[in-house]
């Protein structure tokens, strides 16, 4: 599903034109992404919290180059959905099953 899709979405069932709610949904992320940047939590009770992560520092290696980089520790946006939430998409999405193997 895609921003416009939302968008369509919530129009059909609300009945406010697009134009309107692309806006909204638009200040929505905006004013999350600004939140997040100022190293604050969202809280979205029922749905879920975009959580400021820090990342610790560590050791990578350049495998092309056969050398070891130091990579500092920073903070990254993530997602932790609420446990309701998550218990509906466990219960509703079947996972796929592994088509049987012929053995001819």
């Amino acid at each position: 599903m895609t921003k416009a899709d939302i968008v369509n979405e919530i129009s059909e069932k609300t009945g406010v034109e697009k134009i309107a709610v692309q806006a909204t949904v638009e200040a929505f992320m905006k004013c999350i992404r600004n939140t997040m940047i100022e190293g604050k939590n969202v809280y979205l009770r029922g749905f879920g919290t975009f959580v400021v992560k820090k990342r610790a520092e560590k050791i990578g290696r350049n495998i092309s180059k056969n050398t070891t980089v130091v990579i500092p520790a920073h903070y990254i946006p993530s997602f932790k959905p609420a446990k309701t939430f998550s218990d509906r998409v466990k219960r509703n999405v079947k996972t796929a099953e592994p088509e049987p193997k012929n053995n001819d």
